[in-house]
This record gives structure tokens, C-alpha cells and sequence, in this order.
């Protein structure tokens, strides 16, 4: 009976744990991982098991560093089943089919250009394809399911994303008996969108995610205000506010603000607002078709026909040309993927806006180290966009308070439920994860290394990490 950490052990992407009991192995996320191009390599490595001998993969949410890399897992070999929620397994198959297709156009770039290093793409959109075919029952959280005998899973609400879970284990092997909880990414109590996480159950043990762990968010109050702030003082002097999204749950939440805000008369009624990302326009559609996922209050505004995420001035980009002759507009919100800036139309977004002084940049979630959006978060006077030197010239707004993830009280809120002997600190920079361990008081604290694997059945695990 062990558990091991094939990724997000010692940084924040590329979730990815292991189970094996019983003669079963359960894998826990499969993610890629984010940042800086060396990252390619990481995401290329061998996974650190065989593909073809997991039995079962437990998806917590459908964010890319946590499902990003399951099409590599059956590209390598896996057959078995992939269970999620209803709304995860609708996300997911947006996100990795999205991942596909910039891996396929990336290779493709590199192939057209001599000069390019050589690029091979990770997996393809059959991959894809077939990574879907391998989803089976659908989880519904406080439901138990068995997935083997002596191995049972449950599953509850996360509240971090549309149809987020954390996922308990009971897990028994001969006259051992263990409980183990993965708490998957969390959300704060409180959000505008979705119900309030689930509490932890108690386990015997617990792996839990430690973003921002060393850290409390502002207040969202606070940070909605700001974000009127930003978007008002740059669109009534003629200047854009540009706002890298991320295409789940960011976007949503940005929108719904927006829509507060014109009601509330805080911005102004019909400001053009335009959602540059295909992805994001569809996400929306998959959160506007799971009102079950929502808390009461926004679940009424659904079936009143409020439409809580359109602001009046809204406009969807969905094609190039449309995101193109957006260079030439003024005195609007745009709102573009990818949220770290490391792809998608929003690179093209600031190479156009960037330089100039009237404009806005507000940066609403994580930037990871070696992230385009953490060089202009940390002050670089000018990026690289396009072959082109971009100076930073615009206004800069960081707005911590809108994140998805629990901050420092959160989780240790959350986790003293769980009562765990053993906590396992996972998906958080090395400083974010040690803060966190001296918070964390009568319990066993293990901050694991990429591969390192533990027996569950000892009293404490063996060989963990210093503390």
C-alpha cells in the first residue's frame, strides 16, 4: 500500500500522484506541466510508472496541469477506465482537445521554419479522441464508488472550478486498513459563482495542494473594486483594459463581475467588452449548462433569464480575423487566453498594448515562474513578442483576491477537519509549501520530491523529505 508524486511534488504543475493497493494502481490527475520551454522536456519525460499498468485514473478538475498529459498517458499505453464529474468530464474533453491542437500547430510552426529547433508534438487530437473514449462512470460527490475490492472512492465538492472535487481513498490490503484524502485544487469559502468546498472528511492521510500557502488573498471585495478602478480610469481616456484570462472559471467570474458592475452602475452600461478565446466562449457555455454546480443566488439568476455572464456590451470573438481588428479598437475591454501569456491571442493583445501608457494590464490569476506574465508582474521594462522588443508602458494591476485557489487560512481550515497523522504538501513553490509546514501543528508533515514514493501501511511514512 503506497503512495507516489510524479508531478506537482516541488512545484506548482503537472498534478500527478499514484496509488497502488491491493494489486491495483490508482492515478490521481495527470497534468501537465507550466512555465518556461524547458518545461517541454519535463513533459516528455517518462511519466515514472508504466502507462499501461494503471487499473483507474481519478480526475479531480479538467485545469490543463491536471488533465493536460492523459492523452500521453493512453498515447503510452493506458486502457483503463477515467471517472470524473459530470461537468469535469465536459471541461476536460474542451481542454484536452485544446492542448492537442496547439501541440499539432506548434510542431507544424517548427516544421515550417529551418531554423526552429525540432519540435515533435506531445499527442495529437487523436490522442485526444481516444483519451475521451476512456471515460466511464461519472462520480457524484458523497456517493461512494468501488473501484476494486478493498478500494473505494468518494468524491466532494472542491469549489475551485466547475465540477472540481477533492477525492477520499479507502483503501484496505490484507488486515491494513487506510484512508487517504487528495484534496485536488481548492477554493475559498465564499466565491461568486460556486458553492462553498465540501468539508474534509477525516483520513489517515492527506496530500494537499499549497498554492498560496504562505499567503491570505485580499479581500474579493476589495479586488472587485480595483478591477472597476482599473478598467474605468483606462476606458474613459480612450485606453484599452486588457485582461489575460484563464478560459475556466476566470473568465466566468470576470464576466459576472462585469455584468455586477453595470447593474450596480460601478462601470459604465454597454462598455464594449469582447472574450477573445474560443475556449473560453465554450467553457462558458458548459458552466451555463451545469446550474446545478452553482451557489443558490446565481443558480435563481440563471432561471430568471438574468444572464449573469453577459454584460450588455459583451461581443465573442471566435475566429482570427475577428480577433485581428481588434487591434484598432479603443476604450475597451479585452479579454484574451492564455492567462500566463505563454500562448494564445493574448500575446498578440499586448504586443499591441503594452507600449502605451493609456492602456491597462490586469492580471487577475497565477503567473508561474518563467511565465510571460510573472517577467511583466515582476517589473521587466520590456518583453519579447513576436521577434519584437515591447517596451512596458501601460498601467499594471495585480489582483490576487479573484483566485480560484484557498489561500493560507483556507486550507488550514479545511485540512483540520481531516484530523490526517500524515500531510503530504504538494502543488506549491518550495517557499509556499514550508510556510505552510509551520502552520500545520500535530501532524506528520512530508513535502515529497518528484518520484518519491511512501508506505501507507507503516505508522509514519519512510525516506520523506526534510521538513
Amino acid at each position: 500500500m503506497r503512495v507516489s508524486f510524479h508531478g506537482a511534488a516541488g512545484g506548482v504543475t503537472g498534478s500527478c500522484h499514484l496509488i497502488e493497493c491491493a494489486g491495483r494502481r490508482i492515478l490521481i490527475d495527470c497534468g501537465l506541466f507550466q512555465g518556461g520551454h524547458e518545461i517541454e522536456e519535463d513533459n516528455a519525460a517518462a511519466f515514472g510508472f508504466d502507462a499501461a499498468a494503471i487499473d483507474t485514473l481519478l480526475l479531480t478538475h479538467a485545469h490543463l496541469d491536471h488533465c493536460g498529459r492523459i492523452p500521453l498517458l493512453v498515447k503510452r499505453g493506458f486502457r483503463g477506465q477515467i471517472i470524473a464529474t459530470a461537468a469535469t468530464r465536459d471541461l476536460a474533453r474542451l481542454v484536452m482537445m485544446d492542448s492537442a491542437r496547439l501541440q499539432e500547430e506548434e510542431a507544424d510552426r517548427a516544421a515550417r521554419h529551418p531554423g526552429r529547433p525540432a519540435h515533435a508534438a506531445l499527442y495529437g487530437t487523436l490522442d485526444a479522441l481516444a483519451a475521451f473514449d476512456r471515460f466511464g462512470p461519472t462520480a457524484t460527490c458523497g456517493t461512494p464508488l468501488v473501484l476494486a475490492p478493498g478500494i473505494t472512492a468518494t468524491f466532494g465538492n472542491a469549489g475551485h472550478i466547475l465540477g472540481s472535487a477533492w477525492i477520499q481513498l479507502a483503501l484496505t490490503e490484507g488486515d491494513t486498513r487506510r484512508t487517504i484524502l487528495f484534496s485536488g485544487d481548492l477554493g475559498g469559502p465564499g466565491r461568486p459563482l460556486l458553492a462553498n468546498p465540501d468539508p474534509a472528511p477525516p483520513s489517515d492521510a492527506l496530500v494537499i495542494e499549497t498554492t498560496y500557502g504562505d499567503r491570505t488573498h485580499r479581500s474579493l471585495d476589495a479586488s472587485v473594486d480595483e478591477l472597476y478602478t482599473a478598467i474605468t480610469e483606462a476606458t474613459r481616456h480612450g485606453g484599452n483594459a486588457v485582461i489575460p484570462t484563464f478560459a475556466l472559471d476566470r473568465a466566468q467570474e470576470v464576466l459576472f463581475f462585469l455584468r455586477q458592475g453595470e447593474r450596480s452602475g460601478k462601470i459604465p452600461r454597454g462598455l464594449p467588452v469582447y472574450l477573445d478565446s474560443p475556449m473560453a466562449i465554450t467553457a462558458t457555455e458548459i458552466y451555463e449548462s451545469h446550474p446545478e454546480e452553482f451557489r443558490a443566488s446565481v443558480t435563481a439568476m440563471f432561471a430568471a433569464d438574468r444572464e449573469p455572464l453577459s454584460p450588455s456590451g459583451l461581443q465573442l470573438v471566435h475566429d482570427t480575423k475577428g480577433s485581428a481588428r481588434l487591434n484598432s479598437v479603443r476604450g475597451a475591454v479585452i479579454m484574451a487566453g492564455s492567462g500566463m501569456c505563454t500562448g494564445g491571442r493574448i500575446r498578440h493583445h499586448l504586443r499591441h498594448n503594452l507600449g502605451h501608457a493609456e492602456n491597462a494590464i490586469i492580471f487577475v490569476g497565477y503567473a508561474a515562474n518563467g511565465t510571460l506574465a510573472r517577467r511583466i508582474i515582476d517589473g521587466a521594462r520590456s518583453v519579447r513578442l513576436f521577434g519584437d522588443e515591447v517596451p512596458v508602458r501601460a498601467q499594471l494591476h495585480t489582483i490576487n483576491g479573484f483566485s480560484a485557489h484557498a489561500d493560507q487560512g483556507d486550507l488550514l481550515a479545511w485540512s483540520a477537519t481531516a484530523r490526517a497523522a500524515t500531510t503530504f504538501l504538494v502543488h506549491g513553490e518550495a517557499a509556499a509549501a514550508q510556510a505552510f509546514a509551520q502552520h500545520l501543528g500535530q501532524t506528520h508533515v512530508v513535502i515529497p520530491a518528484l518520484h518519491q514514493s511512501f508506505d501507507l501501511g507503516a505508522a509514519l511514512p519512510s525516506g520523506d523529505a526534510p521538513r
